[in-house]
């Protein structure tokens, strides 16, 4: 854990030289060199910056301190810059690693964020400082006991509540984390206009409008993992937006997540594209909505089949489909004995490397092909190349 004089050793001239010409060394080299001072903490924060050089791009160009643990539990900047929320001033309940703070910054006149840990708060000031922001102010104190005496009123209140337990444990229920936004629900609407929420992405998005009637959901994806689950209060109407970064935004009503699947048996000689949609829509509960003006879908935990290729951004890498056959694993073992074969897997309890030693192939990246189930059976797909990535 980090200490206040450690920070005070990591903001020194000497020890910021340091970390800059040592950037892209291994850090447990750096932690035995004897020329370089206060080693082991550049050896550690070096080791960061390195992991922060894709997560955190702004963080690591300007060689910030970023602490270990705040690393681990922090937005990835491209996330935070998603939260498409703007205003006069916003209340950051849960400052953290301020990586949500800073993206809000650039959208508000003013941002007031609070840190409860005197150590992480202080670290945020200085790296604010490092990028050049001057509308932030970072209070170390606690949610509760801010929002509790503030008068100040807010055009919107951001909260990322804590969602690991005293004994490291995952939490995934409201009341369960820190700060318990249930309780300062009331509190938080005196002086806020509008609310946003970061849940986590376990987080069930039903239930999500079930306690915030008002709002719109936003489930977010990056490089196909959902990555947050947020809640927006205020919105004109319910509404669930699917952010897939890198692939497109799309918006659906509450009643999409009811959708009903293909009701057509399957006739596999007819396909000729497989979609594989996004975790987000997966998450959203509207695969089934999205991808089904232009392909057969059966499951939103499934797979998408197409006829033709699909002409509009869907949400969805497609392949081109070589063949689709029931699954009889001594069959394919004519074919794929010895094999190198890349294996995907939706809505089946087969697993993949059982799949593997049924059919005799090994690991690899010679073919690919595709499992799932459809109608009580299960089907074994062999693709051709993505045919949009």
């Amino acid at each position: 854990m980090l200490t206040l004089q450690d920070i005070e050793s990591l903001k020194s001239e000497a020890v910021r030289r340091a970390i800059d010409e040592n950037i892209e060394r291994d850090p447990a080299t750096i932690a035995l060199d004897s020329r370089i001072p206060e080693a082991r903490l550049v050896a550690t924060e070096v080791k960061y910056l390195q992991r922060a050089r894709h997560k955190l791009p702004r963080l690591y160009a300007a060689r910030c301190i970023i602490p270990p643990r705040a690393f681990e539990q922090s937005s990835s900047q491209e996330c935070a810059l998603r939260k498409d929320i703007a205003g006069g001033r916003l209340l950051d309940l849960t400052c953290g690693l301020g990586i949500d703070t800073i993206a809000f910054a650039e959208r508000f006149e003013r941002v007031v964020s609070l840190e409860r840990d005197e150590v992480l708060a202080e670290v945020v000031r200085h790296n604010i400082a490092l990028l050049g922001i001057e509308n932030v102010e970072v209070i170390t104190t606690s949610a509760e006991e801010y929002v509790m005496s503030t008068t100040e009123q807010f055009d919107w209140v951001f909260a990322d509540p804590d969602r690991r337990s005293d004994k490291g444990n995952k939490m995934v229920c409201l009341e369960d984390c820190s700060p318990n936004i249930a309780t300062l629900l009331p509190h938080l609407r005196r002086i806020a206009r509008r609310i946003g929420l970061k849940l986590s992405p376990l987080f069930d998005v039903e239930e999500a409008f079930r306690l915030f009637p008002d709002a719109e959901v936003e489930v977010v994806s990056l490089s196909g993992e959902c990555k947050e689950v947020n809640i927006f209060t205020g919105a004109e109407r319910e509404r669930l937006t699917i952010a897939a970064i890198g692939l497109g935004t799309w918006h659906f009503d509450r009643e999409d997540m009811h959708a009903t699947a293909t009701a057509e048996p399957f006739t596999p000689e007819e396909y000729r594209y497989l979609l594989i949609p996004d975790v987000a829509l997966q998450k959203g509960r509207v695969a089934i909505a999205a991808l089904k003006p232009c392909a057969s879908v059966w499951s939103n935990n499934g797979y998408a089949f197409a006829r033709e290729m699909p002409t509009e951004p869907i949400g969805a890498r497609i392949y081109a489909i070589e063949s689709i056959e029931r699954y009889h694993p001594r069959e394919l073992k004519r074919r794929y004995k010895g094999v190198g074969i890349e294996i995907l897997k939706r809505d089946t309890p087969l697993g993949i490397e059982a799949v593997r030693k049924a059919i005799g192939a090994r690991a690899g990246s010679e073919r690919m092909a595709a499992i799932t189930n459809i109608g009580g059976d299960s089907w074994f797909i062999e693709l051709k190349a993505t045919c949009n990535e």
